[in-house]
Order: C-alpha cells, then structure tokens, then sequence
C-alpha cells in the first residue's frame, strides 16, 4: 500500500462525514464538498493502484 492509496481512502471517507454532515445540516454547499472530496480521494487511491500495480509488475 503505498501513500496516494492511504491518503486517497482518508479524503473520501471525509468527504462522506462532511457529505453526511451537509444533509443533517441542510447545507447543501457542505454535501456539495462532500461530494468533491469524495471525487478527489477516488481519484488518488486510483492513482495509488496503479502505482501499485506497476510496481507489483516490476518485481514479478
């Protein structure tokens, strides 16, 4: 596991707190950066995969 992974998962998980927050809230500016924190942490952690599997292929 590498730190684009870590800190990927980490960003989405807050993005759905803040996400949740906004709801019971009734911020939809909140929910609505939620949603892009959750957006940007996908796109980390997908970064970090694929990092990962090149490295994995590297050392096959």
């Amino acid at each position: 596991m590498n730190q684009d992974q870590i800190k990927g998962g980490a960003k989405d998980l807050a993005g759905k707190v803040q996400e949740e927050a906004g709801k019971l809230t009734g911020s939809k500016e909140h929910e609505a950066k939620g949603l892009g924190k959750q957006v940007a942490g996908k796109a980390q952690k997908a970064v970090g995969d694929v990092k990962e599997a090149l490295t994995d292929r590297k050392h096959q």
